[in-house]
């Protein structure tokens, strides 16, 4: 019985080896940046959105002011927000501010790391480095979890609401 027991957990432990590891946090002075991860592109599209938790665990504000990467011409820390009935999307020229004690979450629907001309698609699966540039704790390296189109967080999760990806002409972005 207890060769069983043992066998058993064996198994369990190797199942969850190889599952899919959440991406890791990743500290920048006071910073820690954590559950950074990108929705998978179709073929031809030319942007891409990333996303990631910020907490400031210093006692001075920091600015998340851009980002570069192999994989995009050119990144941008964007907000989507809703103005006078319509969403919109507008950059945020001046970055980010992280309040000490804070934490900023950059997620659909809201501040988010907008990369333009992609080199080529986001795959499903992937991890995508990309370097985050922060005003006082300077230039650091994450790693983007690529997750379904329709995904509402880090290890996909749709949250009940589906694939919203025909809604929009990526190419024309």
């Amino acid at each position: 019985m207890m060769k069983l027991t043992l066998a058993g957990l064996a198994a369990i432990f190797a199942l969850v080896l190889a599952a899919p590891a959440s991406a890791e946090d990743v500290r920048a002075g006071d910073l820690v940046i954590s559950q950074a991860w990108a929705r998978a592109t179709p073929n031809g599209a030319k942007i891409g959105g990333g996303y990631l938790t910020i907490e400031n665990k210093g006692t001075t504000p920091d600015r998340l002011i851009g980002g570069s990467g192999a994989i995009a011409g050119k990144m941008e820390i964007h907000e989507m927000a809703m103005n006078n009935g319509v969403m919109k999307m507008r950059p945020i020229d001046k970055g980010l501010t992280i309040e000490p004690g804070k934490t900023v979450k950059l997620a659909p629907g809201g501040y988010h790391l907008m990369m333009f001309d992609l080199k080529s698609p986001l795959k499903q699966g992937e991890k995508v480095p990309v370097t985050l540039e922060f005003e006082k704790a300077g230039k650091v390296t994450v790693s983007l979890d690529v997750q379904a189109v329709g995904a509402q967080g880090p290890g996909g999760d749709h949250s009940g609401h589906g694939d919203h990806s025909g809604h929009m002409d990526m190419k024309k972005m």
